[in-house]
Protein backbone atom coordinates (compact mmCIF):
# COMPACT_ATOMS: atom_id res chain seq x y z
CA UNK A 1 0.00 0.00 0.00
CA UNK A 2 1.31 3.71 -1.45
CA UNK A 3 0.18 6.77 0.52
CA UNK A 4 -2.91 5.31 1.35
CA UNK A 5 -5.82 7.59 2.81
CA UNK A 6 -9.65 7.14 3.85
CA UNK A 7 -11.62 10.35 4.87
CA UNK A 8 -15.65 10.06 5.89
CA UNK A 9 -16.47 13.31 5.42
CA UNK A 10 -14.26 15.67 7.16
CA UNK A 11 -13.29 12.89 9.47
CA UNK A 12 -9.67 11.10 9.07
CA UNK A 13 -10.02 7.54 8.82
CA UNK A 14 -6.66 6.37 7.42
CA UNK A 15 -4.28 9.05 6.66
CA UNK A 16 -0.96 8.58 4.68
CA UNK A 17 -0.45 5.25 5.37
CA UNK A 18 3.01 3.18 2.94
CA UNK A 19 4.00 -0.36 4.25
CA UNK A 20 4.08 -3.89 2.75
CA UNK A 21 2.91 -6.60 4.80
CA UNK A 22 4.41 -10.08 3.75
CA UNK A 23 3.87 -13.86 4.64
CA UNK A 24 3.77 -14.71 8.28
CA UNK A 25 1.91 -13.67 11.07
CA UNK A 26 1.51 -9.65 11.27
CA UNK A 27 -0.55 -8.08 13.86
CA UNK A 28 -2.34 -5.06 13.71
CA UNK A 29 -2.21 -2.69 16.19
CA UNK A 30 -4.13 0.27 17.70
CA UNK A 31 -6.57 1.86 19.82
CA UNK A 32 -10.12 1.90 19.23
CA UNK A 33 -10.29 4.45 16.40
CA UNK A 34 -7.27 4.22 15.77
CA UNK A 35 -7.97 2.94 11.92
CA UNK A 36 -7.32 -0.57 12.06
CA UNK A 37 -11.21 -2.05 10.69
CA UNK A 38 -11.21 1.19 8.00
CA UNK A 39 -7.50 -0.47 7.16
CA UNK A 40 -8.85 -3.77 6.73
CA UNK A 41 -11.72 -2.79 4.48
CA UNK A 42 -9.64 -1.22 2.12
CA UNK A 43 -7.54 -4.05 1.81
CA UNK A 44 -10.58 -6.46 1.61
CA UNK A 45 -12.15 -4.16 -1.54
CA UNK A 46 -15.13 -2.90 0.80
CA UNK A 47 -13.54 0.91 0.27
CA UNK A 48 -12.42 2.84 -2.12
CA UNK A 49 -9.25 4.82 -1.43
CA UNK A 50 -9.38 8.43 -0.95
CA UNK A 51 -6.62 8.82 -1.68
CA UNK A 52 -2.95 6.25 -2.40
CA UNK A 53 -3.68 3.20 -3.66
CA UNK A 54 -3.40 -0.40 -2.03
CA UNK A 55 -2.61 -3.60 -4.26
CA UNK A 56 -2.32 -7.17 -4.22
CA UNK A 57 -0.48 -9.39 -6.57
CA UNK A 58 -0.78 -5.99 -8.68
CA UNK A 59 -4.28 -5.61 -8.26
CA UNK A 60 -7.01 -3.12 -6.98
CA UNK A 61 -8.53 -4.92 -4.68
CA UNK A 62 -12.28 -2.54 -4.51
CA UNK A 63 -14.77 -4.66 -6.39
CA UNK A 64 -12.41 -6.90 -7.62
CA UNK A 65 -13.52 -10.46 -7.56
CA UNK A 66 -10.05 -11.63 -9.26
CA UNK A 67 -8.67 -10.31 -5.93
CA UNK A 68 -11.29 -11.71 -3.67
CA UNK A 69 -10.09 -15.30 -4.71
CA UNK A 70 -6.91 -14.38 -2.70
CA UNK A 71 -8.13 -13.54 0.73
CA UNK A 72 -10.47 -14.93 3.31
CA UNK A 73 -11.97 -12.61 5.69
CA UNK A 74 -13.02 -13.09 9.43
CA UNK A 75 -14.99 -9.97 10.53
CA UNK A 76 -15.16 -8.89 14.12
CA UNK A 77 -19.04 -8.67 14.08
CA UNK A 78 -20.79 -11.94 13.95
CA UNK A 79 -23.46 -12.23 10.49
CA UNK A 80 -24.45 -16.00 10.61
CA UNK A 81 -27.23 -17.83 9.21
CA UNK A 82 -28.20 -18.88 12.66
CA UNK A 83 -30.62 -21.43 11.60
CA UNK A 84 -27.64 -23.13 9.51
CA UNK A 85 -25.23 -25.67 11.13
CA UNK A 86 -21.73 -24.82 10.93
CA UNK A 87 -20.89 -27.54 8.20
CA UNK A 88 -24.19 -26.22 6.52
CA UNK A 89 -22.82 -22.79 6.78
CA UNK A 90 -19.17 -23.01 5.84
CA UNK A 91 -20.42 -25.45 2.58
CA UNK A 92 -23.12 -22.55 1.40
CA UNK A 93 -20.08 -20.46 1.81
CA UNK A 94 -17.38 -22.63 -0.15
CA UNK A 95 -20.31 -23.58 -3.19
CA UNK A 96 -20.51 -19.64 -3.65
CA UNK A 97 -16.85 -19.59 -3.92
CA UNK A 98 -17.46 -21.61 -7.06
CA UNK A 99 -16.97 -25.01 -5.84
CA UNK A 100 -18.50 -28.62 -6.57
CA UNK A 101 -20.97 -29.79 -4.05
CA UNK A 102 -18.29 -32.60 -3.45
CA UNK A 103 -15.68 -30.22 -3.39
CA UNK A 104 -17.40 -28.01 -1.29
CA UNK A 105 -18.06 -30.88 1.16
CA UNK A 106 -14.49 -32.47 1.52
CA UNK A 107 -12.81 -28.28 1.73
CA UNK A 108 -15.41 -27.81 4.58
CA UNK A 109 -14.47 -31.16 6.49
CA UNK A 110 -10.79 -30.14 6.30
CA UNK A 111 -11.10 -27.09 7.51
CA UNK A 112 -13.72 -27.82 10.11
CA UNK A 113 -10.55 -30.19 11.30
CA UNK A 114 -7.89 -27.63 11.35
CA UNK A 115 -10.07 -25.24 13.56
CA UNK A 116 -11.19 -27.84 16.01
CA UNK A 117 -14.68 -27.93 14.74
CA UNK A 118 -15.61 -30.81 13.45
CA UNK A 119 -17.11 -32.69 15.96
CA UNK A 120 -19.28 -30.10 16.70
CA UNK A 121 -20.21 -28.70 13.15
CA UNK A 122 -23.50 -30.28 13.18
CA UNK A 123 -24.97 -28.64 15.61
CA UNK A 124 -27.22 -25.25 15.03
CA UNK A 125 -24.55 -21.67 14.82
CA UNK A 126 -27.22 -20.39 17.29
CA UNK A 127 -26.41 -22.43 19.99
CA UNK A 128 -22.94 -21.62 19.42
CA UNK A 129 -20.76 -20.49 21.94
CA UNK A 130 -18.92 -17.08 21.58
CA UNK A 131 -15.03 -19.36 21.21
CA UNK A 132 -16.83 -21.88 18.67
CA UNK A 133 -17.98 -18.94 16.31
CA UNK A 134 -15.06 -17.42 16.72
CA UNK A 135 -13.06 -20.99 14.96
CA UNK A 136 -16.23 -20.73 12.95
CA UNK A 137 -15.64 -17.62 11.05
CA UNK A 138 -11.94 -18.82 10.65
CA UNK A 139 -13.18 -21.72 8.89
CA UNK A 140 -15.19 -19.58 6.23
CA UNK A 141 -12.77 -17.50 5.68
CA UNK A 142 -10.09 -20.50 4.80
CA UNK A 143 -12.73 -22.90 3.25
CA UNK A 144 -11.42 -21.54 -0.15
CA UNK A 145 -7.79 -21.88 0.47
CA UNK A 146 -6.85 -17.90 -0.14
CA UNK A 147 -3.37 -16.91 0.23
CA UNK A 148 -3.72 -13.96 2.68
CA UNK A 149 -6.23 -14.20 6.29
CA UNK A 150 -7.28 -10.89 7.81
CA UNK A 151 -8.75 -11.47 11.05
CA UNK A 152 -10.53 -8.69 13.00
CA UNK A 153 -10.07 -8.54 16.70
CA UNK A 154 -10.50 -12.34 16.08
CA UNK A 155 -9.79 -12.97 20.24
CA UNK A 156 -12.59 -10.70 21.75
CA UNK A 157 -14.94 -13.18 23.25
CA UNK A 158 -12.07 -16.47 24.18
CA UNK A 159 -11.81 -17.38 27.40
CA UNK A 160 -8.07 -18.23 28.13
CA UNK A 161 -7.87 -21.92 26.82
CA UNK A 162 -9.44 -20.70 23.76
CA UNK A 163 -7.45 -17.97 22.80
CA UNK A 164 -4.29 -20.13 23.39
CA UNK A 165 -5.86 -22.69 20.90
CA UNK A 166 -6.88 -20.34 18.35
CA UNK A 167 -3.10 -18.79 18.64
CA UNK A 168 -2.09 -22.28 17.57
CA UNK A 169 -4.36 -22.11 14.59
CA UNK A 170 -2.85 -19.23 13.46
CA UNK A 171 0.39 -20.14 14.27
CA UNK A 172 -0.20 -22.82 11.74
CA UNK A 173 -1.28 -21.17 9.22
CA UNK A 174 1.93 -19.06 9.56
CA UNK A 175 4.29 -21.88 8.99
CA UNK A 176 2.31 -23.12 6.03
CA UNK A 177 3.24 -20.01 3.81
CA UNK A 178 0.04 -18.00 4.72
CA UNK A 179 0.00 -13.79 4.88
CA UNK A 180 -1.83 -13.18 8.06
CA UNK A 181 -3.00 -10.43 9.25
CA UNK A 182 -4.87 -10.11 13.02
CA UNK A 183 -5.46 -6.95 14.34
CA UNK A 184 -5.93 -6.31 18.37
CA UNK A 185 -5.87 -3.62 21.07
CA UNK A 186 -4.68 -6.24 23.59
CA UNK A 187 -1.09 -5.75 23.58
CA UNK A 188 -0.05 -8.97 26.04
CA UNK A 189 -2.04 -11.25 24.06
CA UNK A 190 -0.81 -10.07 20.27
CA UNK A 191 3.09 -10.46 21.81
CA UNK A 192 2.41 -14.09 22.39
CA UNK A 193 1.67 -13.95 18.63
CA UNK A 194 4.10 -12.53 16.61
CA UNK A 195 7.11 -9.65 16.95
CA UNK A 196 6.12 -8.59 13.51
CA UNK A 197 3.76 -5.47 13.96
CA UNK A 198 2.08 -2.68 12.41
CA UNK A 199 1.14 0.48 15.07
CA UNK A 200 -1.72 2.89 14.26
CA UNK A 201 -2.40 5.73 16.14
CA UNK A 202 -5.03 8.22 15.01
CA UNK A 203 -5.15 6.79 11.66
CA UNK A 204 -1.28 6.86 10.98
CA UNK A 205 1.22 3.95 10.67
CA UNK A 206 3.88 5.15 13.91
CA UNK A 207 5.99 2.17 13.08
CA UNK A 208 6.41 -1.39 11.11
CA UNK A 209 8.52 -4.35 11.59
CA UNK A 210 10.13 -6.24 14.01
CA UNK A 211 9.15 -5.35 17.92
CA UNK A 212 12.98 -5.52 18.65
CA UNK A 213 13.92 -3.59 15.97
CA UNK A 214 11.25 -1.04 16.73
CA UNK A 215 12.07 -0.66 20.46
CA UNK A 216 15.80 -0.24 19.77
CA UNK A 217 14.87 2.74 17.56
CA UNK A 218 13.07 4.94 20.28
CA UNK A 219 16.78 6.55 21.14
CA UNK A 220 15.12 9.24 23.77
CA UNK A 221 13.94 6.66 25.70
CA UNK A 222 16.54 4.05 27.68
CA UNK A 223 16.00 0.87 27.75
CA UNK A 224 15.09 -0.73 31.53
CA UNK A 225 17.15 -3.41 32.53
CA UNK A 226 16.74 -5.27 36.23
CA UNK A 227 18.80 -7.96 37.20
CA UNK A 228 19.05 -9.69 40.66
CA UNK A 229 22.42 -10.71 41.97
CA UNK A 230 24.06 -12.38 44.93
CA UNK A 231 26.36 -9.31 46.13
CA UNK A 232 24.57 -6.04 44.59
CA UNK A 233 27.52 -3.13 46.07
CA UNK A 234 29.67 -5.07 44.09
CA UNK A 235 27.90 -5.78 41.02
CA UNK A 236 26.79 -1.97 40.82
CA UNK A 237 30.81 -0.83 41.40
CA UNK A 238 31.44 -2.68 38.50
CA UNK A 239 28.35 -2.40 36.42
CA UNK A 240 28.91 1.33 36.39
CA UNK A 241 31.87 1.57 34.86
CA UNK A 242 30.24 -0.12 31.87
CA UNK A 243 29.66 1.93 28.40
CA UNK A 244 26.18 2.63 27.88
CA UNK A 245 24.62 2.58 31.04
CA UNK A 246 23.11 5.88 31.66
CA UNK A 247 21.71 5.47 35.36
CA UNK A 248 22.09 2.29 38.17
CA UNK A 249 20.19 2.29 41.25
CA UNK A 250 19.23 -0.75 43.70
CA UNK A 251 15.67 -1.45 45.01
CA UNK A 252 15.39 -2.64 48.12
CA UNK A 253 12.07 -3.49 48.27
CA UNK A 254 12.42 -5.61 44.78
CA UNK A 255 15.78 -6.36 45.73
CA UNK A 256 17.38 -5.61 42.25
CA UNK A 257 19.57 -3.63 40.60
CA UNK A 258 17.94 -1.26 38.17
CA UNK A 259 20.05 0.19 35.23
CA UNK A 260 18.28 2.69 32.42
CA UNK A 261 21.12 1.86 29.19
CA UNK A 262 21.79 2.99 25.60
CA UNK A 263 22.45 0.78 23.17
CA UNK A 264 21.26 -2.57 24.59
CA UNK A 265 22.61 -4.93 22.20
CA UNK A 266 26.18 -3.25 23.00
CA UNK A 267 25.48 -3.45 26.74
CA UNK A 268 24.08 -6.49 26.61
CA UNK A 269 27.82 -8.09 25.59
CA UNK A 270 29.85 -6.41 27.56
CA UNK A 271 27.05 -7.23 30.68
CA UNK A 272 27.97 -10.88 29.73
CA UNK A 273 31.60 -10.60 29.18
CA UNK A 274 31.91 -8.86 32.98
CA UNK A 275 29.61 -11.61 34.40
CA UNK A 276 32.07 -14.21 33.24
CA UNK A 277 35.24 -12.01 33.98
CA UNK A 278 34.40 -11.26 37.43
CA UNK A 279 32.66 -14.00 38.28
CA UNK A 280 29.37 -12.55 39.24
CA UNK A 281 26.15 -14.84 40.21
CA UNK A 282 22.89 -13.78 38.80
CA UNK A 283 19.69 -15.35 39.96
CA UNK A 284 17.44 -12.83 38.21
CA UNK A 285 17.41 -10.94 34.77
CA UNK A 286 14.79 -9.39 32.62
CA UNK A 287 14.35 -6.17 30.75
CA UNK A 288 11.00 -4.69 31.51
CA UNK A 289 10.91 -2.04 29.43
CA UNK A 290 11.50 -4.54 26.32
CA UNK A 291 8.04 -4.93 25.66
CA UNK A 292 4.99 -4.47 23.13
CA UNK A 293 3.23 -2.37 26.22
CA UNK A 294 6.13 0.07 26.80
CA UNK A 295 6.75 0.40 23.21
CA UNK A 296 3.36 1.22 22.17
CA UNK A 297 3.35 3.47 24.98
CA UNK A 298 6.32 5.61 24.05
CA UNK A 299 5.43 5.79 19.95
CA UNK A 300 2.38 7.50 21.15
CA UNK A 301 3.27 9.99 23.88
CA UNK A 302 6.29 10.48 21.03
Amino acid sequence: MTNLSRWYGQVIGLNDVSCEIGPGLTALLGMNGAGKSTLMRLITGQLRPTTGSVEIYGMQPFANPEVYRHLGYCPEIDDFYERYTGRKFIQYLARLSGMSKSEASDRTQHVLEFVGMADRADRKIAGYSKGMRQRIKLAQAMVHDPDIILLDEPLNGLDPVGRREFMNVLAGLAENGKTILVSSHILFEVEQMTRSLLLLHRGRLLANGDLGVIRSLIDKHPHQVRLEVDDPRRAAELLVGLPNVESLRYDYGDRALKMEVRNPDSFYDSLSQLIIEKKIRVHGFSSPDNNLESVFRYLVES
